[in-house]
């Protein structure tokens, strides 16, 4: 559906929108052209989804299909409709995922968190859609549990041609390090969501799994709880990544950055994505419908013609045709860790109970290395204030009781063993983590 006439559709049947255009004195009849479009406000959550009642959000003013969950910075969950005509859309992107890899009798296993939050049984959904298309497809969703993950796969593994893993990325590399199960026998391919991994990542996990080709055996989803499933990686996105992380001076180029993205292709008729100071917005049919929706990621969009021809080389894989979105995230504001969005404003609540407030600034360093036992934490001492064993110990657990409490993601994507922060204390003023007079950054 063009956007434009989504938006009429949108503005004529969905209670909270019609009332967002009058409060910005939009008349929906007078926006027909792409400059029109160009006037709408962006919507977000703070002036939009978190104003309106959840059944003002969807078409109708009915509240209908299946609910998902996340957490924000304050811990107050967020709600988003799910309907099955959502899931059909959105399963196209599987679809894609599952033919780049060969349609072959497959098992597929979601180790995404079971639940209320929004991966594992949405993913669930989808693939059983895949099913019903006549895909030869059996799903077993044992979530994030390792155990039951060791259990069910050798049992199911040998009635298949090859075993698709969907997981975070790193519970997925988890699980191949350290279940004990032969995965080089089962024909491997690795679906991930929810963080930027390096190409090293990849190469290291492959080479782990028993995966000879990463480009057209891996895969990685962007998606949000606002809107499900956003764009995806294809062979070729791949590749062109791969080649980009072996040249750097390429993609600093492209990407104007000196990180690598997440580089996926997307279908304009589905998800119409824009570019706004260096961040995204997109415009969709969902249970909540949203128009112009900003979500904050950093990130840019690139023409497939124009990707081809600025890439420096030619790529084995030529299709499909779509669009690219490349998204960096908000790291300004939060680290991902097993595709939990782990937020500053968690940690500060830690940090400011009585047992360890006396001890401390307040400042910290929040960090999620690749390959980390545990989220890292440097935190800057009061004046005066000597380190010691015994405050670390204190700061790591008031932070993780708060960080449970607070942030559900944390609680239930994040393996129980990998949830202890790590704690570092550094002397007050310190120069390479709390120089005096410069604007302080929680997260690095």
């Amino acid at each position: 559906m063009a956007p434009i006439e989504l938006f009429h559709r949108v503005a004529a049947t969905v209670p909270a929108y019609a009332a967002f255009l009058r409060e910005h004195g939009v008349d929906p009849a007078g926006v027909t052209s792409a400059a029109d479009w160009e006037t709408l406000p962006f919507t977000t959550k703070d002036n939009y989804t978190r104003r309106h009642p959840l059944n003002d959000l969807c078409r109708g003013g009915t509240l209908q299909g299946m609910i998902a969950v996340s957490s924000g910075s304050t811990g107050e969950p967020s709600f988003w409709a799910r309907t099955t005509a959502d899931e059909k859309i959105i399963a196209d992107r599987f679809a894609q995922v599952i033919d780049g890899f060969g349609r072959r009798p497959t098992l597929a296993v979601v180790c995404f968190s079971l639940g209320t939050w929004v991966g594992g049984l949405f993913t669930l959904a989808c693939l059983r859609h895949l099913a019903d298309r006549g895909y030869p497809i059996t799903v077993v969703a044992p979530g994030n549990n390792p155990a039951e993950i060791e259990r069910v796969v050798p049992q199911l593994a040998p009635f298949a041609e090859q075993t698709v893993l969907f997981g975070y990325p790193p519970f997925v590399k988890d699980v191949i390090d350290t279940a004990r199960l032969p995965w080089a026998d089962y024909n491997l391919k690795i679906v991930t969501a929810g963080e930027v991994f390096s190409e090293e990542w990849r190469t290291l996990v492959a080479d782990r799994a028993g995966i000879a080709d990463p480009v057209t055996s891996t895969a990685s989803l962007y998606g949000t709880a606002d809107a499900g499933v956003l764009g995806n990686e294809t062979p070729l996105s791949i590749e062109i990544r791969r080649h980009l992380a072996a040249h750097p001076d390429k993609a600093r180029e492209l990407f104007r950055a000196d990180r690598l993205p997440t580089l996926v292709q997307y279908d304009p008729a589905v998800r119409y994505f824009e570019e706004s100071d260096g961040t995204l917005l997109f415009t969709g049919d969902n249970g909540i419908p949203l128009i112009r929706y900003h979500i904050a990621d950093e990130g840019g969009l690139i023409p497939y013609g124009e990707m081809l021809g600025r890439i420096g080389f030619e790529p084995e894989n030529r299709g499909p045709e779509l669009p690219f979105v490349y998204v960096f995230g908000r790291s300004r504001f939060a680290v991902s860790y097993y595709g939990a969005n782990v937020y500053a404003e968690n940690v500060s609540v830690g940090l400011e109970q009585p047992e360890v407030n006396q001890h401390v600034t307040g400042k910290f360093v929040l960090e999620a290395p690749e390959g980390a036992e545990g989220l890292h934490i440097t935190v800057e001492l009061a004046k005066e204030e000597e380190p010691s064993g015994d405050l670390a110990k204190e700061i790591a657990a008031q932070v993780l009781t708060h960080l449970r409490r607070l942030n559900s993601e944390f609680a239930h994507y994040v393996p129980e063993w990998r949830q202890l922060p790590l704690v570092t204390l550094r002397p007050y003023a310190d120069p390479a983590h709390f120089p005096p007079g410069v604007k302080h950054r929680y997260v690095r």
